[in-house]
């Protein structure tokens, strides 16, 4: 799931920051990104060209809070673990900007139980990807209880 996370949102031009726990991970997920965007080659969906500028977009690293400096979003797609997921959370949460949104990638776990483990939990969502994510153009965003506070819209009239 992650890898078609990875590859839809550099496909759409977007520098993807990937955290994987070592290099022979790091070739695996960026080996299935190739083959996918390959397979986009050859039905004329990506140019040559553009199936280039999509690898390029994917740098790896094996810590998130390295990873995570900086960026706008953060989207988790580790295996259905709470505890692992809880404490991805804790180190991901500590080295965002305040301004982050957070976003997991799940269809079992309490968002709000997740967002508990950052320091802003309004900045916090679920995503839940259709699989395959490159090819299925539909995602479910779900809050937690404690959402972002929007200002309200400035009236035209």
């Amino acid at each position: 799931m992650g890898a078609g996370i990875a590859h839809v949102f550099a496909q759409y031009g977007y520098e993807v920051a990937w955290v994987e726990v070592d290099r022979t991970r790091w070739e695996k997920a960026r080996a299935v990104v190739s083959q996918n965007a390959e397979r986009q080659v050859k039905k004329g969906i990506l140019t040559p060209d553009a199936r280039e500028a999509l690898l390029g977009r994917l740098t790896f690293y094996e810590q998130a809070q390295e990873a995570v400096q900086g960026v706008e979003i953060v989207v988790e797609a580790i295996p259905e673990d709470v505890a692992l997921k809880l404490n991805v959370w804790k180190a991901v949460g500590e080295a965002v900007a305040p301004e982050t949104i957070l976003a997991t990638n799940t269809s079992s776990i309490s968002i709000t139980r997740l967002a508990a483990a950052v320091p802003r939990p309004e900045r916090f969502i679920g995503m839940h990807f259709m699989n395959p994510v490159p090819v299925m153009r539909l995602v479910e965003v779900i809050r937690g209880i404690r959402r972002m506070r929007l200002r309200p819209r400035r009236s035209l009239t």
